[in-house]
C-alpha cells in the first residue's frame, strides 16, 4: 500500500511524537523540540516556546490512542478530533512540496494542526483498511510504536536498536542450540 507523501509524513510525525514519551524521553527540552521541527518541518505558526512544547507532549497519549485503535474506534477518534477543530480546508503547495491538503489554518496552534494532520492521515488508513501498519514494537521490552510503510509488510520494530537487539538475541539462541 502506498499512501500519499503527506499521509506518510503525518503518520511518521505522529509515531515519532508518541515514541518520544518512551524512555529515554526525546522531547524534554526546547532543543529536542527544535530537532523534531528539523525532522518534521511544519509550516505555519511556530511559537517554539515551552507552552508549545508542553502542548505537544500533552498530545502524545491522545495520538497513541488514535494510532493503535481498532478500525471502528479509530474512526471515532478521527471524527472527534475533526469535530472539535476549527477546520479551514484548502489545497496548498509550499516549500517544494506539491499540492496537498491543509485542514486547519496556519495560525492555529501547532498541537491542533498535528492532531488534525494525524486525523487526516488516519482517514486514508481507515479507508484502505491498513491499520495493521501501525503496531506496538515486536521487542518484548519496548512499548514504542512501529510504523510499517514497506511494501512487503516486514517492519516489526520501532527502531534499528530494537531490530538489532532482537536479531542478536535470535542469533545467540540459535548458536546455543547448535
Amino acid at each position: 500500500m502506498n499512501f500519499t507523501d503527506d499521509t506518510e509524513e503525518a503518520l511518521r510525525s505522529a509515531v515519532w511524537l508518541v515514541n518520544s514519551a518512551e524512555e529515554p524521553e526525546t522531547l524534554a527540552t526546547l532543543d529536542d523540540y527544535a530537532a523534531f521541527l528539523a525532522d518534521f518541518p511544519y509550516s505555519g505558526r511556530l511559537d517554539r516556546d515551552e507552552a508549545e512544547l508542553a502542548a505537544l507532549r500533552d498530545l502524545r497519549p491522545r495520538l497513541r490512542g488514535m494510532l493503535l485503535a481498532p478500525r471502528d474506534e479509530m474512526a471515532e477518534h478521527v471524527n472527534s478530533a475533526l469535530a472539535e477543530a476549527h477546520l479551514a480546508p484548502r489545497l496548498v503547495r509550499h516549500d517544494g512540496v506539491d499540492w496537498h491538503l491543509h485542514a486547519v489554518a496556519d495560525e492555529r496552534p501547532l498541537a491542533e494542526r498535528v492532531l488534525i494532520e494525524t486525523a487526516m492521515a488516519l482517514i486514508d488508513v481507515i479507508r484502505s483498511d491498513e491499520g495493521s501498519r501501525i503496531s506496538i514494537c515486536a521487542d518484548d521490552t519496548c512499548e514504542a510504536l512501529a510504523l510499517d510503510l514497506s511494501r512487503n509488510r516486514s517492519k516489526r520494530y520501532c527502531s534499528t536498536a530494537c531490530t538489532n537487539r532482537n536479531a542478536v538475541a535470535a542469533y545467540r539462541a540459535r548458536r546455543a542450540k547448535a
